[in-house]
């Protein structure tokens, strides 16, 4: 795996995130070896610290420098950015106009085992496991819960190997050896295992915090909740062997805990764009921040969190705020991703979307979630593949800013406050409701239907007495667009690879879309570690 193992910020950033103090001496670490033990080296909070991190930031440069990961720019090997990109840009809410190496073939689906990106996210993921085995391995006695929220984090990890790839290197010790590979459903039955047994009782309990709060950033016993929620949504893609049941268990102990939907309206601001504003923690919203990755445009600066999916889908020409006011409260307007036509249909079935401003869409979409700009642009992704890199063939998300409901300015010019929520209350709400409507036929009960019908009140939506799994599938992609949980929902419902005619705008590098091969519901591992690890691993079919 092609990535540079180092610990510490040179800068006290994430002690923000995990609500320690510490002394300068604490970051004060050179790069180290990974096969090393390294306890003279760091301090037990500085090392954990760095497990929560590689989340966060590149690399112990912030935005500008010393990336974790060699051979990809470090903004662009960014976890989120890359989440986005492996996530959205394959399905059909998202598609870039960019010509960097790799763009096209997410949009078109034609990624191969050398695809840079995907293998900056592939190292990145590898990274932050080894980082949270160092930890474990040096200071794994140091306190319970500290060490329970390092193995979540490297089960997090995990769990996007498993879902991106599948088959993959699995370790939990730092050595010189080669890893060995797990199968899928083998590393399906650890992570659960691990998670029931070995991180959810050592945990925090469930407590919603604001920015205010110690400890804000940090995972408790609802992040486990949530991520054996989401194990037990998708089983049967990845073992063979539904348990719907299990999902819907899980998902309501997150709806059950102290974590909720956030529902206040301030000022202008609706509910549902608070949560994705410069001060989402703290206007309220975080009451729904199960998992919060933290940003601060001063102390935490990442050209691949919430920048990213703010200066990536805007131009800076966008009405968000109100008919004076362009752009998204920072000078980044990069021009690349924006919806797909299809998203844009979830919102306006009748194809009648009006070209107007972000801030007038909700309303003439009947539905707070629909933050996107049409002045100027079209609906359509353009004709042809040189259509497709015209930024305004497509409607603008703007869905993230960095405005405040207070008023108050931004800590930097350019990067965002805004923290990036991995997890909220809110996807347990439709795991609940789709494991119900599985158990029942294909239509929610009265319970599922109350768990959709609140989220669509929230979000001043009409709603239905029941809800077909179809539709559901439709308020996965509305709730959640460019979240970065999409493919896993195509896959999981039937729709991404294989003959399943479900096609959208430029699937498959079509106008219209096409069927492409079910091999493509995995991604390839990476020809570097093929090469590097040759006598342990096998490359997933197709590649």
């Amino acid at each position: 795996m092609n990535t540079k193992f180092k610990y510490i910020f040179s800068a006290a950033a994430l002690l923000l995130s995990v609500g320690f103090t510490s002394c300068t001496g604490d970051l004060d670490v050179k790069p180290i070896d990974p096969n090393l033990n390294t306890r003279e080296n760091t301090s037990p909070e500085s090392s954990f610290n760095k497990c929560y991190a590689h989340i966060a930031m590149a690399g112990n440069g912030g935005a500008n420098g010393d990336s974790d990961v060699d051979g990809i720019d470090g903004g662009t090997s960014g976890y989120v950015r890359q989440l986005f990109n492996t996530q959205e840009l394959t399905t059909d809410e998202a598609i870039c106009s960019w010509g960097d190496e790799g763009i096209s073939n997410f949009n078109f689906n034609t990624y191969d085992a050398s695809h840079p990106m995907l293998n900056g996210f592939y190292n990145r993921l590898y990274v932050g496991i080894t980082y949270c085995n160092q930890y474990l391995a040096d200071f794994g006695d140091y306190n319970a819960t500290m060490s329970a929220e390092v193995r979540f984090i490297r089960a997090l990890n995990y769990y996007y190997l498993l879902d991106g790839w599948g088959n993959v290197p699995f370790t939990t010790a730092i050595s010189s050896s080669k890893p060995p590979r797990i199968k899928r459903a083998d590393l399906y039955k650890w992570l659960v295992d691990e998670l029931k047994n070995e991180i959810e009782p050592k945990l925090n309990d469930p407590t919603p915090k604001t920015s205010a709060t110690t400890g804000y950033g940090r995972v408790d016993k609802a992040a486990a909740w949530m991520l054996l929620a989401r194990l037990y949504m998708n089983a049967e893609v990845y073992t063979g062997t539904a348990d719907w049941a299990d999902a819907k268990t899980y998902a309501k102990k997150v709806i059950d805990s102290p974590y909720k939907l956030y529902t206040a309206k301030k000022g202008q601001w609706s509910a549902y764009q608070q949560l994705f504003m410069g001060d989402n923690g703290e206007n309220g919203a975080s009451v729904e921040a199960v998992f919060p990755i933290l940003q601060d445009g001063l102390k935490t600066t990442s050209y691949g969190t919430t920048l990213y999916l703010m200066a990536g889908s805007n131009d800076n020409s966008e009405h968000i705020k109100d008919a004076t006011v362009k752009g998204n409260n920072t000078t980044g307007g990069w021009a690349g991703n924006r919806m797909r036509s299809d998203l844009v249909l979830k919102f306006f079935p009748n194809n009648d979307a009006p070209n107007i401003a972000a801030y007038a869409m909700p309303a003439a979409a009947d539905d707070d979630r629909a933050l996107f700009d049409g002045e100027g642009r079209n609906v359509t992704n353009g004709d042809d593949e040189k259509g497709v890199k015209v930024f305004t063939n497509g409607f603008s998300v703007c869905k993230f800013n960095n405005f405040k409901t207070d008023g108050s300015a931004g800590h930097n010019a350019l990067f965002p406050d805004a923290d990036f929520f991995l997890m909220r209350a809110a996807e347990a709400y439709l795991i609940a409701a789709e494991a119900d409507a599985r158990l029942n036929g294909d239509r929610t009960s009265a319970e599922g239907t109350s768990y959709v019908n609140a989220l669509r009140n929230r979000a001043h939506a009409t709603t239905q007495t029941a809800y077909s799994l179809r539709q559901i599938c439709d308020e996965w992609s509305r709730e959640f667009y460019f979240e970065g949980v999409r493919r896993t929902t195509l896959i999981r419902f039937g729709y991404f690879g294989g003959n399943v005619n479900y096609n959208w705008s430029w699937k498959g590098g079509v106008k219209n879309g096409r069927n492409f091969d079910s091999h493509l519901n995995l991604f390839p591992i990476p020809t570097s570690d093929m090469t590097a690890n040759a006598e342990n691993l096998i490359q997933n079919p197709g590649y």
